[in-house]
């Protein structure tokens, strides 16, 4: 199976970002290459694309999809985004007009079950974006303590059982060892009270998104990412952000916050001595979310929400 991966909120993302030729743009999120080319083709002549991926599978395959628009016109680094700083060191940049995360997984890495992503298709527990790396969701799931289990799944997952399923985890792996995704999904079925499971998504569908998430540190990496972001804006630049879940978008929206803050002296002081301006302004005050018919087409891009912000001269 190719790797494919429909961009979501593509139209708002190049009406925010306003690329225009001659622009540097620095995608931090590759993934399929979508988002990537339709800012590369907006920015040629003369602009440059700069992107970054974890997973080798997905630069192989946006490479296919970018190349015809001409390998001179981007670079792509196979880095995490934690790293965009220094990679953007790696570059004849010091300041860019546009950076991209989007904080999804592909429909790709979700699909293709070796991968070990999808509740909906068994396979060894992976969720590794990274397969470099060396932790593993079978590592947390048949080595994690209960309490660091109920930790990861109430936090990363929001999910109202944790604690059951890190304990119906924990009994189960007392007899084997909990190999995979089926495995896993039969474990939470029984955890999870009938009664619960008949609305709402899928039992399994909150602690998997938290097992991603831990196995790839995402939320811990996420914050000084963004912070990255914005230092490496020229003034008048732009960075946009598509999150998937609430805890990813709440830490955009304050990261959002705090730079977009000026003077925080004390309200009783005369004059302000802090000094401090606003690094930013908040171009979308609530999160742009797909339209009704984005979302009948690529269901996947139900969740999403975009923030946009502009770096202040």
């Amino acid at each position: 199976m190719g790797f494919q991966h429909t961009p979501v909120l593509l139209q708002e993302v190049t009406t925010y970002l306003r690329p225009q030729p001659g622009m540097v743009i620095v995608d931090c999120t590759l993934g399929g290459g979508g988002h990537s080319r339709a800012l590369l083709e907006r920015i040629l002549p003369g602009g440059k694309l700069i992107a970054l991926d974890q997973d080798v599978e997905a630069i192989e395959a946006a490479s296919q999809v970018l190349k015809t628009l001409g390998e001179d016109n981007y670079i792509i680094f196979h880095a995490n985004f934690k790293e965009l700083g220094n990679i953007l060191k790696e570059t004849p940049y010091n300041q860019v007009d546009g950076v991209l995360f989007d904080l999804g997984v592909s429909s790709y890495q979700l699909d293709e079950g070796e991968r070990g992503f999808s509740y909906q298709q068994d396979a060894v527990l992976d969720m590794r974006m990274d397969r470099s790396t060396d932790l593993t969701a079978y590592d947390l799931v048949n080595r994690a303590s209960p309490e660091e289990l109920t930790r990861i799944i109430r936090e990363y997952g929001e999910e109202k059982w944790a604690k059951r399923i890190a304990l119906f985890i924990a009994a189960e792996r007392e007899k084997q060892a909990i190999k995979t995704t089926g495995q896993l999904v039969e474990i939470i079925k029984k955890a999870v009270p009938v009664s619960a499971r008949r609305e709402g998504p899928h039992p399994a569908k909150r602690t998997f998104q938290a097992l991603r998430i831990a196995v790839n540190q995402e939320l811990e990496i996420l914050a000084p990412a963004l912070k990255q972001g914005l230092e490496i804006l020229k003034p008048g630049g732009r960075m946009a952000v598509i999150t998937f879940h609430s805890l990813e978008d709440r830490m955009t929206k304050n990261v959002f916050k705090e730079a977009a803050q000026g003077c925080i002296c004390p309200k009783d002081l005369p004059v302000c001595v802090c000094k401090r301006k606003p690094m930013i302004k908040i171009l979308t005050g609530k999160p742009v979310t797909p339209s009704a018919e984005e979302k009948t087409k690529n269901p996947r891009a139900r969740s999403a929400k975009l923030r946009v912000a502009e770096k202040i001269n």
